[in-house]
């Protein structure tokens, strides 16, 4: 868990009108963010002030007042993983901005099939299979020996490069020939968000600011 920007903190916290007894609420107002699986995977908060991760407001574009009548118009960004890898909480209309499941439920962009992915789950029982070990299974494909080691040694702004692309036939049948680097992590989002577009079966949106 990181510390928090307090003031960032209630600043998103009054934008996303939630209450701060929510588990949503008490990540977005008491915690900075949090960072699982030796960094593999980040949730979203209020940001830190120590330069950590980013805050929700930050990384989903919230007007630098609140306004009541702003929302995210696609759905809002909760948290990456360092392929590239988003995870969003869908707006009110999900089959309008071309993801599956229904409002308010956690969807995912999986950058090897270039796809949205619904988990059927709200944001509090997502942070619950985040911390009672659903990733193991989630990720259990895309996670080569030493995984652990090398999401490690990565900063909070980084992710890891994998060429061949994680979509592509090559990558899908030796993920361990792959070769990896540590780049920003919005250049591995982005790539993956360029390719989706070209490639995949529709524009994934909108994937956070970094």
């Amino acid at each position: 868990m990181l510390p928090a920007d307090p003031d960032e903190g209630r600043r998103c916290l009054l934008q996303l009108q939630v209450t701060a007894r929510s588990v949503l609420g008490v990540l977005t107002l008491h915690r900075g963010g949090l960072v699982l699986d030796d960094g593999w995977l980040r949730v979203y908060g209020a940001g830190g002030a120590d330069g950590g991760l980013p805050s929700l407001g930050r990384v989903n574009g919230f007007p630098e007042e609140p306004d009541p009548h702003w929302h995210p118009a696609a759905g809002l960004v909760v948290g990456p993983d360092v392929l590239g890898g988003v995870f969003c909480l869908n707006g009110h209309d999900p089959a309008g901005s071309g993801r599956p499941g229904d409002p308010g439920q956690t969807t995912y962009f999986a950058p090897d099939t270039l796809e949205w992915e619904a988990l059927d789950v709200g944001h509090s029982a997502w942070i619950g299979w985040l911390l009672g070990g659903g990733p193991e299974r989630f990720y259990a494909g895309l996670r080569r020996q030493g995984w652990r080691e090398e999401a490690a040694s990565l900063e909070l702004t980084q992710g890891i490069s994998v060429v061949p692309f994680l979509w592509s036939e090559e990558a899908h049948e030796d993920l361990a020939a792959t070769g990896r680097r540590a780049v920003a992590l919005r250049e591995v989002v982005g790539v993956s968000a360029d390719f989706a577009r070209r490639l995949g079966p529709a524009d994934p949106r909108f994937l956070g600011e970094s």
